[in-house]
């Protein structure tokens, strides 16, 4: 039994009753939607078309949505519906990161995540999904797909069908009748903050904790879409816009949305970046002077010198490991179920890989200080190399995290893990030049850090020509491409990560100045956390639906 939707678009007259059946059969909350009817107008007048498209869940048979969730309240039911159970979700937002579908939403009411979930309830009691029910021109079909008798099975063995985002391998089991490029293209056509038929200018889900309460009036809806959502409209527009939308045109060369979800906006903010920069210092507090101690023959360093070293850079990453950990917490919508990641383990999860790292390392660290403490040197040595293997699997972890959030094309660069490891060893060796504004540290020290520096700073300029320049295979790859070099973040990459973060400090070390080794260890802390925060941030600004 495999249970999947058809959507006849030959049908399909854009009445929303779909939407509406959806909303009341599941208290869906104001802003935001489980299913919805986007409308796109095509051709230039009088020539027009409008085409309708229901958005909804795929129920993927391999959905990247559950291979991600961290703690299983998205599971596979045995008739191949995806489901959900909000008492176990934590919030933690990865399941929209990886639907290349935009079908997921965190619900305002209960901070959980939500999506269509095929109306299992009444699937359960001999009925059709509600929305199925309720269709007046029997546009939406639902059924067993492996029943050869069933209706679906019947259409999709007669009728030429599309799905969305087929290249994803994903295999949605939501299928097209008639379906149009430009409305099932998310990139086909730009998504406004406000249409014509509709607006919600101050986010939805997680951002909607306010939402039932707005007032929209033609002013408000304007101002609220330029305050919030950065839109780039004209005065005129604005003008035109509040004088009740007169001077629309209606010649339509291009197609375009006329009426469509609200955008989600930055799902994974601040909190990310902060975390991911927290994370590198961390893991290369440590690092670095475990490399040192290492080949400390080879690099001529003092071995009383390196003990201080390597203490100081266990305090170091416990001090950021902590922060990193309420970071974490903090960008969770349910922070105070973050323990359900090591309770209740969904283990294809890079999250949860990531937790038990973060922990072990956490823990072999604390065993280190406290033997090195009692000199207990057999457990010392053990523990000092079982940090080191935390601290790699810490450092890189994050790259896979992402690697798992399909829907997010840049995010799955090779060159992602090579690009926090180099972070990790740079916010290290930055750390400790640092030391040297404060106090005095030894010339084959300095020398190390010097080096060090030199060589991170090479890979990691390196690493970001591989990302930057590399042939991307998707579209949605190259906008961020774009947004990063020449589009919005530009100013930002160019002066403050190329720049400030590894031109500068490469300039200033080479000029040999009294303070060029702790000058440029500050700014490359800085250029580290500008350029997560781009990486971070850049590629959620592209639309998935």
């Amino acid at each position: 039994m495999k249970y999947g939707f058809i959507i006849d678009n030959r049908k399909c007259i854009g009445c929303h009753a779909c939407t509406t059946a959806c909303k009341s059969e599941h208290d869906v909350p104001v802003g935001v939607f489980r299913t919805f009817v986007k409308q796109v107008e095509k051709g230039e007048f009088p020539n027009t078309r409008r085409v309708f498209s229901v958005m909804r869940c795929n129920h993927c048979t391999d959905a990247p949505c559950v291979e991600i969730c961290p703690v299983e309240a998205l599971y596979f039911r045995p008739d191949g519906i995806v489901d959900f159970d909000k008492n176990r979700c934590i919030g933690c937002k990865s399941c929209m990161q990886a639907c290349p579908y935009d079908a997921l939403y965190i619900d305002p009411d209960t901070h959980t995540a939500a999506k269509c979930n095929y109306c299992a309830h009444r699937i359960d009691i001999g009925l059709e999904p509600a929305c199925v029910n309720i269709c007046p021109e029997h546009a939406i079909i639902s059924g067993d797909m492996d029943n050869p008798n069933s209706e679906i099975s019947e259409l999709l063995a007669r009728e030429t069908v599309t799905v969305r985002k087929a290249a994803k391998g994903t295999h949605p089991n939501l299928f097209y009748i008639d379906g149009d490029e430009s409305s099932l293209n998310p990139i086909a056509t730009e998504k406004k903050d406000y249409t014509l038929w509709g607006a919600q200018t101050r986010g939805v889900g997680h951002f909607a904790h306010q939402t039932e309460k707005l007032a929209f009036s033609g002013g408000d809806i304007v101002t609220a879409a330029m305050s919030n959502n950065g839109s780039s409209t004209s005065n005129a527009e604005l003008q035109n816009t509040n004088n009740g939308l007169k001077s629309i045109d209606v010649k339509m060369g291009d197609a375009r949305r006329v009426y469509d979800a609200p955008n989600k906006g930055i799902l994974w903010g601040w909190e990310v970046s902060g975390y991911v920069w927290t994370k590198a210092i961390s893991t290369g507090a440590f690092l670095v002077p475990f490399i040192g101690w290492l080949f400390q023959k080879q690099l001529g360093l003092d071995s009383l010198a390196l003990i201080g070293m390597l203490a100081f850079g266990v305090i170091v990453a416990l001090i950021f490991l902590v922060a990193t950990g309420a970071l974490l917490v903090k960008d969770l919508d349910q922070p105070k179920r973050f323990v359900y990641v090591l309770l209740r383990p969904q283990w294809k999860s890079w999250l949860v890989k990531g937790g038990y790292s973060i922990t072990a390392f956490g823990g072999f660290l604390t065993l280190l200080l406290v033997s090195s403490i009692f000199q207990w040197e057999s457990v010392a040595a053990v523990s000092l190399f079982l940090s080191a293997a935390a601290a790699v699997l810490t450092a890189v972890y994050t790259a896979f995290l992402f690697a798992q959030a399909k829907g997010r094309d840049f995010w799955q660069s090779p060159a992602l893990a090579l690009h926090m490891m180099v972070h990790s060893i740079m916010a290290g060796a930055a750390v400790f030049a640092l030391i040297g504004f404060f106090s005095g540290l030894p010339t084959n020290w300095n020398m190390f850090l010097t080096n060090t520096l030199y060589v991170t700073l090479g890979l990691n300029l390196l690493t970001m020509l591989v990302e930057l320049t590399m042939t991307h295979p998707t579209e949605d790859a190259k906008l961020v491409v774009n947004m990063i070099t020449k589009g919005r973040y530009s100013s930002l990459f160019w002066w403050g990560a190329l720049m400030v973060g590894n031109l500068i400090p490469l300039g200033t070390l080479l000029s040999g100045a009294t303070f060029a080794l702790p000058m440029a260890g500050l700014l490359v802390l800085i250029g580290i956390y500008i350029t997560e925060k781009i990486w971070v941030e850049a590629p959620q600004r592209i639309q998935l639906s």
